[in-house]
């Protein structure tokens, strides 16, 4: 989401970069029997900045380094939490050029910086070979008048840019997700530029990912320019692959369809079918993500059916669209964007959530006992 910050705001910002606002944990003390039906219920843990030393803002995109990522020699390791970052200094939308490492105990340091503008989106993966996938939406200026098809970037685990894809099916990467399978993986993301959704398939080696095929196997979404979110268009992603279904929220439909036959499917014959939509709870779909209990979350850009009394809300629903509840994350509207969950063993999970708002990075531990 787009933030207007008065020059007081960004200095202040600034001021606290690499710091974590909160630190210390308290994990959840929740102990009883859960089923499917359960609603996933975290209790909150820590707040890290997410701003790094050249001040960009909007952080947008959440992934976390699980345990068979190879890690090398370099920063990364096990466990940390990364954040991209949408906006500069000033503000400027698609024109954040950064990834911060935020640890499990500590303050948050950089790991990736590119060469402006580039806009790192929502769309933020790892691969176990020890890559980090990154989608970027560019603009010259900060308004979708300029903005540019953008690339997905291979970093590897030293931080460093080491292959940059870009197709006429690359357009406008807004948000992804990421199959992991080893020597293979499968790359769903949602483009802003048109309202599709593309599948890349690559081959996966230590020297990097080659592409195998690409198919755009969703469209029709609706998508437009927003002068407060750049774009509003589909967004989050979630592979089932149980039952071989991509689910996507779109903001515009105020939405979240599944498209059947995600991984096999060569070609688009539409947005899928819708599996919810809920005008009480729902304002606006963005980021969406599994949680351990196989709910979707999905985060609300408040622009759509805006409520004032539910501003920043993650939503909970099953995957037959019921709703289940809602999480704050930020007392305004506009601040809830990208999220992930990991699920480290048998007992315990983390959900993790940016708030643009105040360009941090929110974390929970999830007792599953």
């Amino acid at each position: 989401m787009h933030l207007t910050y008065s020059s007081h705001i960004r200095k202040t910002i600034a001021a606290l970069t690499f710091t974590a606002v909160a630190s210390g944990l308290c994990f959840a003390q929740y102990h009883r029997d859960r089923d499917a039906d359960d609603a996933f219920l975290p209790s909150p843990v820590r707040t890290a900045s997410t701003v790094p030393s050249n001040g960009d803002v909007n952080p947008y995109g959440v992934a976390f380094i699980k345990d068979n990522f190879q890690t090398g020699s370099g920063p990364l390791q096990h466990g940390d939490i990364l954040v991209s970052n949408f906006n500069n200094n000033q503000n400027l939308q698609g024109t954040g050029t950064t990834i911060v490492r935020i640890p499990k105990s500590g303050s948050p340091s950089l790991f990736f910086q590119g060469t402006a503008p580039l806009g790192l989106s929502t769309g933020l993966g790892t691969l176990q070979y020890g890559f980090v996938l990154v989608a970027n939406l560019p603009t010259a200026d900060g308004t979708s008048a300029t903005a540019k098809p953008g690339s997905l970037l291979v970093i590897n685990n030293q931080g460093k840019l080491i292959q940059t894809f870009t197709s006429a099916q690359i357009n406008g990467p807004w948000d992804m997700t990421v199959v992991d399978k080893g020597d293979r993986a499968i790359v769903f993301f949602s483009n802003a530029l048109d309202g599709t959704v593309s599948r890349i398939d690559f081959g996966v080696s230590d020297a990097g990912l080659t592409k195998l095929d690409h198919y755009t196997i969703a469209s029709g979404f609706m998508h437009q320019g927003d002068p407060a979110a750049l774009f509003d268009a589909p967004t989050g992603l979630v592979y089932d692959q149980r039952g071989d279904r991509l689910y996507v929220a779109s903001t515009l439909d105020n939405a979240v369809f599944v498209v059947r036959d995600a991984m096999r499917r060569t070609s688009s014959d539409g947005p899928g079918s819708i599996v919810y939509q809920d005008n009480t709870h729902l304002h606006g779909a963005l980021a969406m993500a599994e949680a351990p209990n196989g709910h979707l979350l999905v985060t609300n850009n408040d622009v759509i059916n805006s409520d004032p009394n539910q501003p920043s809300e993650i939503v909970e629903f099953t995957k037959d669209g019921q709703f289940v509840k809602e999480i704050p994350v930020d007392p305004n509207q506009g601040g809830s964007f990208g999220l992930a969950v990991n699920k480290v063993n048998d007992d315990t999970a983390i959900l993790a959530a940016v708030d643009d708002n105040t360009a941090s990075l929110t974390i929970w531990t999830l007792n599953l006992d």
